[in-house]
C-alpha cells in the first residue's frame, strides 16, 4: 500500500512524501495511528488528533484531510491530507485471439 501525505497552505503543496507500507490496509483508528505517526515523522510534523470521521474518510474515500484545528500544537499550515495510491492492476496482453 503507498500513501501520499502532503502539508497545504493556500491551496500550495510546502512538503510531501510518498510512502510505502508492507502493511495491508487498516481498519481501525489504532491502525492508522501508526501508519500517520510514520507520515508524520517524515514530513516533521507533530501528530494529529485522528478521530472516527477520519477513518471513515479513508475508509469510503481513500483519502482524509487534516485541518489545522486537528492538531493539540499550534501549525503553520492549513492542512494535512492523506491519500492511499490505488495500485492500478497490470492489463494483460490483448484477450482477443485472431490465429
Amino acid at each position: 500500500m503507498r500513501i501520499w501525505a502532503k502539508v497545504l497552505q493556500d491551496h500550495r503543496i510546502l512538503r510531501e512524501t510518498v510512502r510505502e507500507f508492507s502493511s495491508a490496509r487498516p481498519f481501525d483508528m489504532e491502525g492508522w495511528s501508526v501508519l500517520l505517526h510514520e507520515l508524520c515523522q517524515d514530513l516533521d510534523l507533530c501528530r494529529p488528533l485522528i478521530l472516527r470521521k477520519h477513518v471513515n474518510d479513508l475508509q469510503q474515500f481513500s483519502r482524509v484531510v487534516f485541518k489545522s484545528t486537528d492538531f493539540i500544537e499550534p501549525v503553520d499550515f492549513d492542512e494535512f491530507e492523506i491519500e492511499v495510491i490505488s495500485e492500478k492492476k497490470k492489463r494483460s496482453n490483448n484477450p482477443y485471439s485472431f490465429a
